[in-house]
């Protein structure tokens, strides 16, 4: 298509709307593929040195940034001269401390991390912003990429002209973060596939999304390393220049108009280095904007990039090309040895300023002047609007998530989707991607398997075959308390699972890659199965060697109750991962609640007995509910004798006297009380002992369900987790 043609206007003063232009280029695409139920396949473009082919670019996309301010408020580091005034004026001017300014309090302070930072980045172009640690230069990336809090950031930031919102942002951008969160365990190929799944519509054919993950690892200079793992410390995979270029790969699988990268070239030689600058190189002239900071790039780097930003400070000292770098220090009085690289010569210069008494006053104010003087406006956009170049740009193969062919939406924010996939979809996926992690780490459901059949053998030998004596009784007690507990303890292995998906969640979720929720969804699913398997294992080992009661039916609730244990505990430690961010700090706080849990269950103390003060945990207690359903399981059959006859003495101090001492006992005990009591008689039944523990309240369905919506509601706590601990921006 000519882009000619797509922005045609009509002979009449009203303008195309994006509707209108997006169906437009919907019906030439089916005209072209005689079928419009698919999207086009995004083609990679043949890439020379010199640019893309001999045809000029036709889709600009300029991206203005004018006086972008960002302060935030510290604490200040009281001394001990600041609280004793006296004493700091008898110390004299040494001792004299800062005094707060306007808006400041005796305990914040407030520092600009970015002071009036205006610029603009081109398609087709790579933009670095360099600096020292502590410049703004990472800072000034977030701003760009709508990573600052709402309310935060002053000053404007449009494209093309016109306001960036949030939402448009989030469809047509991609951010590489410094570190490269990837699974180990997937290969080169499968991590890009994933990503392919998540961001390309489900309009798009499986042939064609693996064509355009083939067209990408070509792209990215991967053939090589397809099929090798990502590795990690224990597991060896890809060199570091692969996997920074594999993270920049599953962020421009849909081929974004905005790339934002936080120093891709950070930790990596120089050989590297350069591939991924080419690559990113590679993805500009495609008619992308590329902004990225890094640190100190080298000679061979700098002839890729096309404009700079040298920040000091949260100040502009330097913006433009690398060709301008020698007249511009030239002319402030520091000319650039030919030998010297020119970008080490700027940030050395730079610091030595900023350790001067002066700072960098005189360098930022010269700057000003200088691009003043030179400042020479470019406006090549072919007079188009955002929507006309977004529509354009989609026409000819970027974004490839796909357009709505509506003529009722003519703002820009509506014309991609903001999930390139319906929920079931991204569900779908996700539960497939963590399948195939686990089943690449099989030592650790093997680890799991072995702690259950190991505390299950050691349950059914210590507690084989019980009686039904008192004695038997209280055994049983003893043995549902602990059987219960232990599910919940070893329940704490799903702490560590989301700890390490954490970052990852939140880049993908952070540019719309899948919903939150469909992750909610599949990580409950990908758990149950191991949890199935596991209580089977559990209730097999334990029921009946311990002689349990209820034959086939009771082992099915027995079965049942535990696998709900499983699952109401799983949901707790998932809770806790998506709250606290440390493993060791994590595993702490879950031993103890569940001691917590375990001493209000009803088994070490009477519910009666408990204090009114405490009552409302017995009822918070995740052991109680389950630990009741397992004693009406087992007691709850009135014809059921546990003590009968002389057995009343059992656990008494009479319990050591001869039987014939106890048989007369019950012949005096059955005068006073003007009924016969015989060694046969039964004196407590199984619901007698429920009786005694105060088990008389929920049935043992009752109990199952309350145990099975304890997990359900803490893994809506855990979607609240999510949703409030995922926005990855700063404050």
């Amino acid at each position: 298509m000519e882009l000619n043609e797509l922005t045609r206007r009509p002979a009449s003063n009203e303008s195309l709307t994006l509707g209108q232009l997006l169906k437009h280029v919907g019906d030439v695409q089916k005209e072209a593929s005689g079928d419009g139920s698919e999207t086009p396949v995004h083609h990679a473009l043949d890439i020379v040195d010199g640019g893309v082919g001999n045809e000029p670019r036709a889709v600009p996309f300029v991206l203005s940034f004018s006086n972008l301010t960002y302060s935030v408020k510290i604490p200040w580091k009281l001394s001990f001269s600041a609280l004793f005034p006296n004493r700091r004026r008898q110390l004299g001017a040494a001792a004299v401390a800062v005094e707060p300014t306007v808006g400041e309090s005796m305990f914040t302070r407030t520092k600009t991390l970015l002071n009036d930072i205006s610029g603009e980045a081109r398609d087709g172009e790579i933009m670095a912003v360099l600096g020292a640690s502590g410049s703004g230069k990472s800072t000034l990336i977030d701003a760009l990429a709508n990573r600052i809090a709402r309310g935060k950031l002053k000053g404007t930031l449009a494209l093309n002209g016109e306001a960036l919102g949030s939402r448009l942002l989030k469809v047509i951008s991609a951010y590489v973060m410094q570190d490269d969160l990837l699974f180990p365990m997937l290969t080169v190929e499968e991590t890009l596939t994933f990503a392919a799944e998540f961001r390309l519509p489900r309009t798009l054919s499986k042939s064609k999304k693996k064509a355009r993950v083939q067209a990408l690892i070509d792209q990215l200079g991967l053939q090589n390393a397809a099929k090798t793992i990502i590795g990690d410390e224990g597991h060896r995979g890809v060199s570091g220049g692969e996997r920074r270029r594999v993270s920049i790969g599953i962020d421009i699988v849909h081929d974004p108009i905005l790339l934002f990268l936080d120093e891709p070239t950070s930790g990596l030689d120089s050989t590297s280095a350069f591939m991924v600058v080419k690559v990113l190189q590679r993805i500009a002239q495609s008619g992308s904007i590329v902004i990225m900071s890094v640190h100190q790039p080298s000679y061979r780097i700098l002839s890729l990039l096309d404009r700079m930003i040298f920040l000091s400070r949260g100040q502009t000292v330097y913006s433009g090309s690398p060709s301008q770098l020698p007249s511009f220090f030239a002319e402030f009085g520091h000319p650039i040895p030919d030998t010297d690289n020119r970008t080490e010569f700027a940030l050395d210069l730079i610091r030595d300023l900023e350790g001067s008494s002066g700072g960098t006053k005189t360098l930022v104010e010269f700057n000003n002047s200088w691009q003043s003087m030179k400042k020479v406006e470019h406006h090549d956009q072919n007079g188009m609007s955002l929507k006309e170049a977004i529509s354009a740009s989609i026409s000819k193969g970027k974004l490839v998530s796909g357009a709505t062919n509506t003529t009722t939406k003519t703002n820009p924010s509506s014309m991609v989707p903001a999930f390139a996939n319906p929920f079931w979809i991204e569900m779908v996926t996700l539960s497939k991607r963590s399948f195939l992690n686990s089943k690449r780490v099989p030592e650790l459901f093997g680890m799991r398997l072995g702690t259950v059949m190991i505390t299950g053998f050691i349950l059914a030998t210590m507690f084989w075959q019980l009686d039904n004596s008192p004695k038997g009784v209280q055994e049983r007690l003893g043995f549902f308390a602990f059987a219960i507990s232990t599910t919940y303890y070893t329940t704490a292995d799903a702490l560590p699972v989301f700890l390490q998906e954490r970052y990852i969640f939140m880049r993908e979720t952070a540019y719309n890659a899948y919903r939150r929720s469909s992750y909610l969804v599949s990580h409950a699913l990908v758990a149950l199965p191991a949890l199935v398997f596991l209580s089977l294992v559990f209730a097999s080992i334990t029921f009946w060697a311990v002689g349990l009661d209820g034959g086939f039916s009771g082992f099915m609730f027995y079965f049942l109750i535990i696998l709900a244990s499983f699952w109401a505990g799983n949901s707790f430690v998932t809770f806790l991962s998506g709250v606290v961010p440390h493993v060791m700090l994590g595993y702490t706080i879950v031993v103890a609640i569940l001691a917590y849990f375990l001493l209000f269950s009803g088994f070490f103390i009477n519910r009666d007995r408990i204090p009114s003060y405490w009552i409302w945990f017995h009822y918070m207690s995740l052991v109680k509910y389950p630990y009741e359903g397992v004693l009406q399981n087992e007691f709850d059959n009135h014809y059921k004798c546990f003590v009968k006859g002389v057995q009343i003495f059992d656990n008494t101090p009479l319990g050591s006297v001869p039987n014939a001492m106890k048989l007369k006992l019950l012949e005096s005990m059955s005068n006073t009380l003007g009924t016969s009591i015989t060694s046969t008689t039964c004196v407590t039944t199984g619901a007698d002992i429920l009786q005694q523990n105060g088990v008389t309240e929920l049935s043992k369905w009752n109990c199952l369900l309350v145990t099975v919506a304890w997990g359900f509601f803490f893994r809506l706590l855990f979607y609240v987790a999510l949703l409030v601990g995922s926005k990855n921006k700063r404050s």
